[in-house]
């Protein structure tokens, strides 16, 4: 089994799609919970699973970032601004 334990972070975080990180994150679940896994190598995954989140944590963070809405004035022209999910409720509506 290689995990991100093995190789370079850097290039392998760099190479890894969102989706893949969460598919193996599921997979690393998945494993821990069946409890077939000795302690040594079920600590080995976790620490994968701690990566792998925190990575997935990352991109959403970035993606947030990239999000913007548009907010209708009250002139009744609309103009972008940043999404902030704090604002949420005080949206117009």
């Amino acid at each position: 089994m290689q995990g991100l334990h093995r190789r370079d972070k850097g290039s392998e975080m760099s190479a890894t799609k969102f989706e893949d990180a969460m598919s193996r994150l599921e997979q690393i679940v998945q494993s821990l919970e069946s409890g077939e896994l000795s302690l040594e190598e079920s600590i080995k995954v976790f620490e994968e699973g701690m990566k792998l989140a925190k990575f997935c944590s990352q991109k959403l963070e970035e993606a947030e970032k990239k999000v913007t809405m548009l907010v209708k004035e009250s002139d009744g022209k609309y103009t972008q601004s940043p999404f902030d999910a704090g604002e949420e409720e005080n949206l117009p509506g």
